[in-house]
């Protein structure tokens, strides 16, 4: 379908005021307004329970963490939510509006982790922060008031990346035990050259020139991209990983890599609900304030993230 009126509209804007991209615009000047045009579309915060920073431990030194609280239950269901925005730009004030969004319709707490960006910090500084960071909340879930037994890990964009590269450490290390993977247009692969990035080339939306820049600045090596952290899709075995709940966009250069991931986890014997949003481009999760399927896709993910909850353990 052609894309969705509220996106043609959003990318018309743009186009109007000549704003460049993302990938034009220095390292500084893009976080800026990377943050600027996230909070524009994002809308009203919700209101919750309870919200407050926290300083955890990483490997590299300190995180940033904010733990958003739906309520006053003393034992919720967490999810660990990694912010998008290519491992160089975002941070945990860029989900915020999302993250309160999905504690409020989840029913669980959320904590939104702060790992280091690149290129100051490349590749795998932001992997080894995310899954210091999982099991932080698994460690002290009784401090924050977190069920330890009910945990999983989302993201969106960079951040489905370092949701589903969490999943393969967890595993690895069998240090915590997941419930779920959400995982919205992830970056699955690194070296992707598939239909979707190469039709995917409006400078006015997320495209294959943006996959590019943010790849440069956070793979130092370019070897690095046939590594599973890096590029989940290429992992040998993605068997025993938690049940995945995977959202794509119609137009978005990582669609293509995004499906072919749910289909590896399907294939392994892993649990996976797949959607793909008609009409949507990278992006649209996170504007709730200007785009209808935004408030769809997050209740979306909040049903399943209660659906993995409660769902009997072994």
């Amino acid at each position: 379908m052609p894309l969705d009126p509220q996106i043609q509209a959003m990318r018309d804007r743009r186009a109007r005021a000549g704003e460049p991209p993302l990938y034009e615009l220095s390292i500084e000047q893009a976080r800026a307004a990377d943050l600027a045009a996230i909070q524009a579309d994002a809308g009203s915060p919700r209101a919750l329970h309870e919200v407050h920073d926290r300083k955890i431990p990483g490997p590299g030194g300190v995180l940033a963490a904010r733990v958003y609280r739906p309520s006053a239950d003393p034992q919720l269901p967490a999810l660990l939510y990694c912010f998008g925005g290519g491992w160089t730009l975002g941070s945990i004030d860029t989900a915020d509006a999302l993250c309160r969004s999905l504690a409020a319709e989840a029913g669980c707490l959320v904590v939104s982790v702060g790992y280091r960006l690149a290129p100051e910090h490349p590749f795998p500084a932001a992997v080894h922060d995310c899954h210091a960071a999982l099991r932080w909340v698994a460690a002290h879930a009784g401090e924050i008031g977190a069920d330890p037994a009910r945990l999983a890990v989302g993201g969106d964009s960079a951040g489905g990346n370092l949701a589903a590269a969490m999943t393969l450490l967890a595993r690895a290390a069998g240090d915590v035990r997941l419930a779920g993977q959400l995982l919205v247009y992830p970056n699955t692969d690194q070296s992707a050259d598939d239909a979707s990035m190469r039709a995917n080339t409006d400078p006015w939306l997320f495209n294959h020139r943006s996959v590019a820049w943010y790849a440069r600045h956070y793979l130092a090596d370019p070897a690095d991209a046939a590594d599973p952290l890096a590029s989940p899709l290429r992992a040998a075995d993605l068997g025993g990983l938690p049940p995945a709940l995977v959202i794509t966009a119609e137009y978005d250069p990582l669609r293509d890599q995004g499906e072919a991931y749910a289909r590896r986890l399907a294939a392994a014997g892993v649990p996976v609900e797949l959607t793909r949003y008609p009409g949507m481009a990278h992006g649209f999760f996170a504007m709730a304030g200007t785009v209808d399927a935004a408030t769809t896709a997050t209740r979306q993910a909040a049903a399943f993230l209660r659906a993995c909850f409660t769902s009997p353990k072994d």
